[in-house]
């Protein structure tokens, strides 16, 4: 297979040049302005010195420009590098060095941030600031306004490219310090490819310049799906079901607020008529289907028919949310087991009337549970194993040889990517989700994983969220304790909890409870765990 993104993504302008490709508030950018704006980029980046395999940060919201970036990145075989836009200046700094990155997109209501670090960061060549109304308070000489680097550059001409070219995703660093997750082009195309291409009735294309014939009947055939990445184009989930919408030669629709807001997002599903959206779990559903009980502020029913499927990955996604986002939208719920190192392990996809579960998928023909010493999890054992995924996974951690060993495996003469997902093995073959490891909680010499556990407690009607974690006890070495928010005015006592955890063994049931105004969580929608501990051991 040859496959890299940027020769594939010239390939799909060449053939739907016409099609809009960004959609952002009353912005839109064709297929063929994306490509030549990402090619100008390319070509300022080559001119800051620049060369292939060179790292290129994008510190920004989503936005039009994030999708260019990534683009433009990929044109001059550069490396685009994530960056949480929530990181403050040490995280920043850190980021920035560990990944190398020699140039930085960032908004400008980041500047100041930016402002205070760039000093910190001599191998940055050159910062390119994107106008969001910030206040632009970067004066280094470095620092050039995204849009006048793009007018003093003509297009960078198409190159050779190849399918080691790499792309670094940063985990969020909630089991440390964030990791830089190495995939090479061939190998996340594989992957995307392989799970998007027939979801559509396409044959995945052998070769990148294959993608523009395959766009064009999609698009012909009015399949081209029109994208909206709710969850941050900054996280795997929103990033990478966006190429697959690019694949198809379709458009992406990002939201301009810089806080979610559903009613936001319901209006932009019925502007611009979309037709998929990638969201990250509860998080996401939850207000998001307020937002539809609710309706429009001027008190009319959002218009949502266009919308068929909406995709989620990273957290759990609870059955009821599920059932009812399905029916009142009449939709497909794909609910992806994956992460930044593991991309499709499991799936599960159901529609309106379908049964709908909490954290129970079917795997791949790629994927496998195993334990701890390497057998292979029979099913309805009750053993309790780690998912693994083979076939396309990432090269491993940049500049992480020890920890790249640890998630990336040999078992069974084959190598495997096991990020620590615990998971036990059904009589069907498929597999529920208990957590991750890192998470687990060991509370009398048993082992209690939190998700289990906060979507027990989250069955109570009153419940808008809750962690669930370890906190220190002198009998049980960990007492599980369930940091909880409740609806706004709402007074409940953890009686009332408890009976809804009756299907949990007496030992799962939390010991502590504490009630706080918010859930920590990041703008992905994964849980603050720390933060949740602290206020755990506090209150």
């Amino acid at each position: 297979m040859d496959w890299n993104f940027a020769t594939a993504f010239e390939s799909v302008a060449d053939a739907v040049g016409e099609r809009t490709a960004l959609i952002q508030g009353d912005l839109r950018r064709t297929w063929a302005e994306l490509d030549d704006r990402a090619a100008r980029l390319a070509a300022a980046l080559d001119a800051a010195g620049l060369a292939p395999d060179a790292k290129v940060a994008s510190y920004c919201y989503n936005s039009n420009e994030y999708v260019e970036g990534l683009l433009g990145t990929f044109k001059m075989r550069g490396v685009p590098v994530n960056v949480n836009y929530r990181y403050l200046e040490d995280e920043l700094v850190y980021l920035l060095e560990n990944s190398d990155s020699e140039a930085l997109l960032f908004h400008s209501s980041l500047s100041e941030r930016v402002a205070n670090v760039v000093d910190r960061v001599p191998a940055l060549k050159l910062l390119l600031e994107v106008d969001d109304g910030g206040s632009g308070k970067v004066t280094d000489a470095r620092c050039v306004p995204y849009e006048d680097a793009l007018a003093a550059h003509a297009p960078m001409p198409r190159i050779e490219r190849s399918g080691d070219d790499l792309l670094l995703l940063y985990t969020g660093g909630t089991t440390g310090m964030p990791k830089g997750v190495m995939w090479r082009a061939e190998d996340l195309y594989g992957v995307l490819g392989d799970a998007y291409y027939p979801l559509f009735g396409e044959t995945v294309p052998e070769t990148s310049s294959g993608a523009g014939a395959a766009a064009r009947r999609m698009v012909d055939s009015g399949r081209a799906p029109v994208h909206l990445p709710a969850s941050p184009l900054m996280h795997g989930t929103g990033m990478f079901t966006s190429y697959q919408a690019m694949m198809g030669g379709g458009a992406i629709v990002t939201l301009t607020g810089r806080t979610f807001d559903p009613h936001e997002l319901w209006r932009a599903v019925e502007v611009d008529r979309v037709t998929q959206m990638a969201i990250v779990g509860d998080a996401f559903a939850k207000p998001m289907l307020q937002a539809l009980r609710d309706g429009a502020p001027d008190g009319h029913a959002y218009d949502v028919t266009s919308l068929a499927l909406i995709i989620s990955s990273g957290v759990m996604w609870s059955a009821d949310v599920k059932r009812e986002l399905a029916e009142r939208v009449q939709c497909f719920c794909l609910d992806s087991l994956g992460s930044s190192e593991a991309v499709g392990m499991a799936a599960s996809m159901s529609g309106p009337g379908s049964e709908q579960t909490t954290a129970k998928f079917t795997v791949g023909a790629n994927s496998k549970v195993f334990t701890e010493d390497g057998r292979e999890v029979e099913p309805g054992s009750g053993e309790v194993g780690m998912v693994a995924v083979g076939g396309y996974i990432p090269a491993g951690y940049y500049k992480d040889e020890s920890k790249s060993a640890s998630t990336f495996r040999v078992v069974a003469e084959r190598r495997w990517s096991i990020p620590g997902d615990f998971a036990t093995v059904e009589v069907d073959g498929s597999i529920t989700l208990l957590g991750r490891g890192s998470n687990c909680i060991n509370s009398g010499g048993e082992k209690v994983y939190p998700e289990e556990v906060e979507e027990a407690v989250k069955l109570h009607p009153m419940v808008v969220d809750c962690l669930v974690v370890g906190v220190p006890d002198e009998r049980f070495g960990e007492a599980i304790a369930a940091v909880i928010t409740v609806d706004a005015g709402a007074t409940v006592e953890p009686s009332e909890i408890s009976g809804t955890l009756g299907a949990l063994s007496r030992y799962k049931h939390p010991r502590r409870w504490i009630f706080i105004e918010e859930i920590l969580r990041s703008p992905n929608g994964k849980a603050d765990y720390k933060a949740a501990k602290a206020k755990a051991q506090a209150g």
